[in-house]
């Protein structure tokens, strides 16, 4: 089964980033997605906006703490989560919010006017580092020449 979600948008406020009991970071952000299209009987472009809560832990609320803020343009990767709680009056409530896997910062303008540089991909699982693989020994029985030893580029792997 496939529980993902996909979204680029516009943040509508500065993200809600606070720390919890043990120390981890959470950042609540609210992000604003704008479909464009042609109402056929009035022959008008129309938008419908749809409003998402995105929820981000650890590393990638670090970075919604240092980077993002109302206005940003984000990628996000995650999946849905529904969440019933109780509220003051003991009705029964519902909210579903997106738990990010991975962010993009897509580099609107900053404030100031000038362009933020800060894109990159930024996970929640932590990046795994491949070993360079090592030749493997063999017996000197003729010489080779250079050119045909191929280069073994560890970033350049089947995978």
């Amino acid at each position: 089964m496939v529980n993902k979600v996909i979204l680029i948008g516009n943040v509508g406020m500065d993200p809600e980033v606070r720390a919890m009991e043990g120390g981890t970071k959470v950042a609540r952000v609210r992000l604003a997605t704008t479909e464009r299209y042609r109402d056929r009987q009035s022959n008008e472009t129309k938008e419908h906006t749809e409003w998402h809560t995105i929820t981000l832990w650890r590393g990638l609320a670090d970075v919604v703490d240092r980077y993002v803020r109302k206005g940003s343009q984000i990628y996000v990767e995650g999946r849905l989560r529904t969440r019933e709680w109780t509220d003051q009056q003991g009705n029964k409530r519902y909210s579903t919010e997106i738990l990010a896997d991975t962010m993009n910062l897509l580099g609107r303008r900053a404030e100031g006017g000038q362009v933020a540089d800060n894109t990159g991909t930024y996970t929640a699982a932590p990046q795994v580092a491949v070993p360079t693989p090592q030749p493997a020994a063999q017996p000197v029985a003729q010489p080779v020449q250079p050119a045909a030893v191929p280069a073994e580029d560890p970033d350049d792997l089947p995978f």
